[in-house]
């Protein structure tokens, strides 16, 4: 004869009660697994977008200084560094595209033409070397450090042989 403890291990009432709280807890674990993916996606992506324009930034400013001759002008440099910041110039009518910050070195410890740009090397030119360093921000940035992006590009401007 079956005893009284036999009897209730065989019974199953309540095995689908015990199922169907086992599928919700699994289920809302996948759930928030997910939420936290896409959420951590999310920032992931905000974060490039904030890199990506802080380097158009910098490099918009390296254009727009390359393109104006007048900072190329030594009279406008700082006679102890050799720098001028063309953006901080009031007199300088170079436009300032998204607030970057540039400055344009002058080296004078180079001559001659440049190595293997096929300029003979006796020549009628001078040559007038620069460095031009550009930061560029990320302008609409909500994370706290700011994203940065830092270009530096070398010029070689071409001067008129010296009588």
């Amino acid at each position: 004869m079956a005893t009284k403890a036999d009897s209730i291990l065989k019974n199953q009432s309540g095995m689908a009660l015990v199922v169907a709280l086992i599928m919700i807890i699994v289920l809302t674990l996948i759930a928030l697994a997910s939420s936290f993916t896409s959420i951590f996606e999310i920032k992931l992506s905000g974060t490039k977008r904030a890199s990506t324009d802080a380097f158009y930034a910098a490099d918009a400013g390296i254009s727009q200084i390359i393109t104006t001759t007048e900072n190329f002008n030594l009279n406008s440099y700082d006679a102890n560094t050799q720098t001028y910041t063309p953006f901080s110039d009031s007199a300088n009518a170079t436009p300032n595209p998204t607030n970057v910050v540039a400055t344009i070195t002058y080296v004078s410890t180079q001559s001659g033409p440049p190595r293997g740009a096929g300029f003979s090397a006796g020549g009628n030119l001078g040559y007038a070397y620069y460095q031009i360093q550009s930061v560029g921000k990320d302008q609409q940035s909500s994370l706290s450090p700011a994203s940065t992006a830092t270009i530096q590009e070398e010029v070689v401007r071409l001067l008129p042989a010296q009588p």
